[in-house]
């Protein structure tokens, strides 16, 4: 009998503020837009068996600098420092992996120095559509068909039934 292989995911490197402006609906000027991306990509996540990497700059003195979300590891990067600096130093410290790595960024200088580290580099803007098509892909409409309630929805169902009577 043969042990399965688990499933290897791919790593994706993101420049959080660099991806919000391009995904419809989401504006970089909404106090969510961070939550709205983490929630968006943790579909994404699950969908395309990836992890992400995720880099935010602009974090205020004493924010907590990473944070894990099932497979989102978020960098908040303080203020006075760029997350395009981070991901590069990222990239460094994978040494030889990081040709395994795919950076999310349409900032030009991060695409070349990420590519110089073997890297592969995909636009936020190309990005933004792949999010698209996976949100879209048969099987998120099959896993939103299936979804269930949860005990608050049937409690709030339950008493509109029970208030017809």
């Amino acid at each position: 009998m043969f042990m399965e292989m688990p499933k290897i995911l791919k790593t994706i490197v993101i420049d959080g503020h660099n991806l919000i402006p391009k995904i419809s609906g989401f504006r970089l000027e909404d106090l969510d837009d961070e939550i709205k991306l983490i929630g968006l990509l943790s579909d994404y996540c699950r969908l395309s068996q990836t992890q992400i990497e995720l880099f935010f700059d602009g974090a205020p003195p004493g924010y907590r600098r990473e944070t894990h979300q099932g497979p989102i590891h978020i960098h908040h990067i303080r203020i006075g420092l760029k997350a395009d600096d981070a991901i590069i130093a990222f990239l460094r410290s994978a040494g030889k992996n990081a040709r395994n790595i795919l950076v999310v960024t349409s900032d030009h200088r991060v695409q070349v120095e990420s590519r110089a580290l073997h890297a592969r580099v995909m636009s936020s803007e190309q990005f933004s559509q792949e999010i698209k098509k996976a949100l879209s892909s048969p099987q998120a409409i099959q896993e939103e068909r299936e979804k269930h309630l949860t005990d608050t929805e049937v409690e709030e169902w339950e008493k509109i039934f029970k208030s017809k009577k």
